[in-house]
């Protein structure tokens, strides 16, 4: 039985109803510089990529939803491409920045999906995955109610996210705020 298009209905006015936190500051988070190739997986309508235009920066979307990406497609400088976290259609160190801002959560194999990220994913290049932190009551209740949704999502620990990383060659740091938590991986130069 197909499950309900969440993001799809939402599409049209998902901007309205989730604007980008204003106390990130997605480029030092993402410790860009000039002309670089990002890629936000997850990213939908491009509500957070389309901060980071700019600086030659190549910014790539890969989402799921054909009507996330049609949103995300009217914001010119974007590139929209359709497709699933755990297939990410591009070859090897391709990015030099991978972004997951609030979907890591909502991939069908999390575990597959970390393995893609790595895989894309630039000798010296920076992943930030942004989560809720379900280890907060709030996130908790939010869960629940995906849950009642039917959603399908399954909300992991920072810990565990971060443990996919663990025995490969990077330093991984989690940072939480706000009921947000942040798992920033840097891939070594030397791999």
């Amino acid at each position: 039985m197909p499950g309900i298009d969440h993001f799809g209905l939402l599409a049209p006015i998902y901007e309205r109803l989730f604007h980008p936190p204003i106390d990130t500051d997605w480029s030092s988070l993402l410790n860009l510089a000039h002309s670089q190739s990002i890629l936000d997986v997850g990213g939908g309508t491009g509500r957070i990529s389309q901060l980071l235009f700019g600086n030659g920066h190549k910014i790539a979307i890969l989402d799921a939803s054909l009507q996330m990406l049609a949103e995300a497609r009217a914001k010119n400088h974007l590139q929209a491409v359709c497709g699933l976290s755990e297939c990410i259609p591009f070859p090897p160190e391709t990015f030099d920045r991978i972004l997951m801002v609030d979907a890591f959560h909502h991939l069908g194999d999390q575990a597959a999906s970390g393995h893609e990220l790595w895989r894309v994913l630039k000798p010296g290049g920076r992943l930030v995955i942004e989560e809720p932190d379900i280890s907060q009551f709030a996130v908790k209740l939010i869960a629940v109610g995906e849950k009642l949704l039917l959603m399908r999502s399954h909300f992991w620990q920072a810990e565990k996210i971060a443990g996919l990383f663990q025995d490969l060659p990077c330093q991984v740091q989690i940072n939480r705020k706000n009921g947000s938590v942040w798992i920033i991986v840097d891939r070594d130069f030397s791999t």
